[in-house]
């Protein structure tokens, strides 16, 4: 957990380099003019999906006599941060806005003046996400997103759409994030009472008819305050209508459903389904929730 002082100093270094950068207001947000404001760069010539053993090792090498070396038994390793030569390097088949969220968290680690002391960073998918618990690598991961939504500009846009799925995956085309991101941003600072389930296929169905397991579930403020945390499973069989959706091949699917919560009350809901070949978000409000707006957002090739 990040504490408020510190959260307030990332915000501080994250605003300058976009200002330095001309970053602001700039879509998608312009990763490279922010790489070149900083003594970073970005080694495109190396794909980490592709290096093997000793490449990593000979980094270890240059790096344990020196200082520290951050997360150093991890496997598929996605970022890496060498402080000796102020480079970058990134697994290259991720998506683009996964690659941007990887190059703003290392860039965190370079320029976090307090995490000097580390000379090599390496991260996977569980260092990239948002509950990891070690302090510098949830430093770096709150640099990169609060870089990559350009600090308030995520809520000044957010606020022109509707509440839908629909809204919150043209704000990660317009911002260069990943749909899981901006869906996450969307619901963590949405006004309205709104929640985030995210599913994980289940590749090969268990004997209990499984489908998908819980990933994730995250909720707005005012919908913990008004309502109350939703009760749901770990895992999600044919009884689920998003479950099935995905079973079926559907990608984008609208629904009602009526759900449990902490309170052990059910609430009647409205959901929207996405599938983006990776993972399964349902986005979920109370049914007649409304945020209108002029701007309505239509999306092709769904």
């Amino acid at each position: 957990m990040i504490d408020d002082t510190t959260k307030k100093d990332i915000e501080k270094i994250s605003y300058e380099v976009l200002k330095q950068s001309k970053s602001f207001d700039v879509f998608p947000t312009p990763i490279n003019n922010i790489l070149g404001h900083t003594e970073l760069t970005i080694d495109n010539g190396i794909d980490l999906r592709n290096v093997d053993y000793s490449f990593i090792e000979k980094l270890k090498d240059k790096s344990a006599d020196r200082f520290k070396i951050l997360q150093s038994g991890l496997s598929k390793i996605k970022g890496l941060f060498f402080r000796p030569e102020k480079v970058i390097y990134v697994d290259l088949s991720q998506t683009t806005g996964r690659q941007n969220f990887v190059k703003l968290h290392e860039v965190g680690h370079g320029l976090l003046p307090w995490q000097n002391e580390i000379m090599l960073a390496l991260d996977d998918n569980e260092t990239l996400k948002a509950s990891f618990e070690d302090q510098f690598e949830a430093e770096a991961n709150y640099f990169a997103s609060i870089t990559l939504f350009q600090q308030d500009r995520f809520m000044t846009e957010m606020h022109k759409l509707n509440l839908s799925i629909d809204s919150a995956m043209a704000l990660a085309k317009k911002f260069g994030s990943s749909v899981h991101s901006s869906l996450r941003n969307y619901v963590l600072k949405s006004k309205n009472r709104c929640a985030l389930l995210v599913l994980n296929p289940i590749k090969k169905n268990a004997g209990n008819g499984s489908i998908c397991s819980k990933r994730n579930l995250f909720h707005s403020q005012s919908f913990v305050r008004d309502i109350g945390e939703l009760k749901l499973p770990e895992e999600y069989g044919y009884k689920w209508d998003f479950a099935r959706h995905f079973k079926f091949g559907q990608k984008y699917k609208k629904g009602e459903i009526s759900l449990e919560t902490i309170n052990d009350e059910y609430l009647d809901c409205s959901y929207q389904y996405f599938f983006n070949s990776f993972n399964i978000f349902v986005f979920i409000f109370p049914k007649g929730e409304v945020n209108k707006s002029k701007t309505q957002v239509i999306l092709q090739n769904i």
